[in-house]
């Protein structure tokens, strides 16, 4: 039993501790210590909400306690001190201060070496075991230039025929991907500008290849993503309108891209899945027309996610359910195997999961608000695999291409990516399994070029580190969620094969 003098004590201390928590030159202190170690790092950060409470707080603190402290020194000081010392004394803390940053800098440049490019050297393999699967990599494309043909090209020739058509031939047939009249969702990456989106120059030479159809394409290509609303560089989500871009002309937007077929006359459009996020709305055979999101507001058992997913009407008319396919009003029912989606991700490092692949890509598909006013918030479910159940339960994708053109291997240093942060690697992949491609696209590019960059802590984009809550784990739960439903997914190289064509430049 505690003494009554001892429990006042103790009251004592905790009532201190309490002041000392809600003392605002503390506060404003760690607020300070926090924007330097976090912010200090990764400006593009500042953008977070944390960050920018943090900011405020520093605002207030060097409002209230710095300024006028130094203010209070100036006077003290310019009364004893002449002119000239005050000159030679300001000269002094400038040099030492420039000084240090200077050698601050070189030993950042020493420490994590600057690599802006780099050639991989990207080995062929065959699987040891059945079922396998494919993955089909260009090494050498810097996006526009015909690596994307190259690739349809490579796939054609060991089976994976991207058109689906009556006829065989070269690249085509019965089992193809894509349908003269399907209607095509490019999933793509929109939330961060510069490196941190989709490469526009391969979304281009994408939607030529799909138009290419050798029957003739006479169906409709949407290029769409959710940005959540929230975070990206202006913390307002995602755009296909950044001014700075991933291309080789960086004014080269998503939407540019879409006007330019578009003014061809061609059934192409964009649909920033922003406008809709925070939209609830039910089925078109429930009668409602609207647009927007669809929520199972029952968690998954096994990852505990909410899936979601968006509805929408194009700009063309068409009417699109993310799961059930093309919706005819009129004898008001859904085409489900008209609907195809290209899930178009950039291969970049997460600050949480580690890695942005594929999987992790499904983000873009679902609601993250809504879910989060549900009490679910799929973000947090990406850890628990949700991405496996929402690929599965809503539309898995038909072909999964990662562009590796530029990379941000920073660990942990995604997902937004800047230009300086980002190192060139001039790499596209494809698979149908987008687990696979996870795994080999962040073990054998993103963990090379983080070791080429003389970085020491690569746990969070290694593949093979299965701890809880890392990359590996969370991406073999999905696995196992895909694997459930009845799709080939793998992590084990000996399943995996693995097809090489260099690009020759020139």
């Amino acid at each position: 039993m505690v003494s009554p003098q001892l429990f006042r004590r103790l009251s004592s201390i905790c009532e201190r501790l309490r002041r000392l928590y809600f003392n605002p030159f503390v506060v404003g202190l760690l607020s300070l210590l926090w924007l330097i170690l976090r912010t200090g790092t990764k400006p593009s950060r500042i953008v977070y909400p944390c960050q920018r409470a943090a900011l405020a707080n520093t605002y207030l603190w060097l409002t209230i306690y710095i300024f006028p402290f130094f203010h209070m020194l100036y006077h003290r000081f310019s009364r004893r001190v002449s002119l000239k010392r005050k000159v030679i004394l300001v000269a002094v803390i400038l040099a030492v201060f420039g000084i240090s940053l200077l050698l601050w800098g070189v030993q950042e440049g020493i420490r994590r070496r600057e690599v802006r490019e780099v050639g991989l050297r990207i080995e062929s393999k065959i699987a040891k075991f059945e079922p396998h699967s494919s993955i089909f990599v260009v090494n050498g494309t810097r996006g526009g230039d015909g690596g994307v043909f190259k690739l349809i090209e490579m796939m054609g020739k060991y089976g994976l025929l991207f058109y689906k058509s009556p006829t065989p031939g070269a690249n085509k047939g019965p089992s193809g991907l894509i349908d003269a009249n399907d209607v095509v969702i490019i999933k793509v990456n929109s939330q961060w500008d510069e490196r941190g989106g989709t490469n526009t120059d391969l979304v281009k030479e994408l939607i030529q290849a799909i138009l290419s159809h050798p029957d003739g394409f006479v169906g409709e290509i949407v290029v769409a993503d959710n940005g959540q609303a929230q975070y990206g560089p202006l913390g307002t989500g995602g755009s296909f309108t950044w001014s700075r871009n991933n291309a080789e002309n960086i004014s080269q937007s998503i939407q540019s891209v879409v006007d330019f077929f578009a003014r061809k006359g061609y059934k192409v459009s964009a649909y920033l899945w922003d406008r809709i996020t925070t939209k609830m709305v039910k089925e078109y055979f429930e009668g409602d027309m609207d647009d927007g999101y669809v929520v199972n507001a029952t968690r998954n058992p096994r990852t505990g996610i909410m899936v979601s997913y968006p509805k929408f009407k194009t700009v063309f008319g068409t009417y699109i359910s993310f799961k059930f396919g093309v919706w005819n009003p009129e004898s008001k029912t859904y085409d489900y195997e008209r609907l195809k989606v290209i899930n178009f991700p950039v291969l970049k490092t997460h600050s949480i999961y580690g890695v942005t692949a594929c999987v992790k890509h499904y983000m873009g598909v679902v609601s993250d608000k809504l879910t989060s006013m549900l009490g679910a918030r799929a973000h947090d479910a990406v850890g628990t695999g949700g991405m496996g159940t929402e690929m599965v339960e809503t539309r898995f994708p038909i072909l999964n291409i990662i562009d590796a053109i530029w990379v941000n291997a920073v660990p942990r240093g995604g997902p937004s990516t800047s230009y300086n942060e980002a190192t060139r690697v001039n790499i596209i992949a494809a698979s149908t399994d987008p687990v696979a491609l996870d795994y080999w696209a962040s073990k054998y590019i993103l963990l090379e070029v983080a070791k080429l960059k003389g970085y020491s802590d690569l746990s969070s984009i290694n593949p093979d580190n299965v701890e809880r809550g890392s990359f590996g784990y969370w991406l073999r739960l999905s696995m196992e969620e895909i694997r459930g439903a009845g799709y080939q997914s793998t992590t084990d190289e000996d399943y995996m094969s693995v097809y090489v064509v260099h690009l020759r430049q020139g």
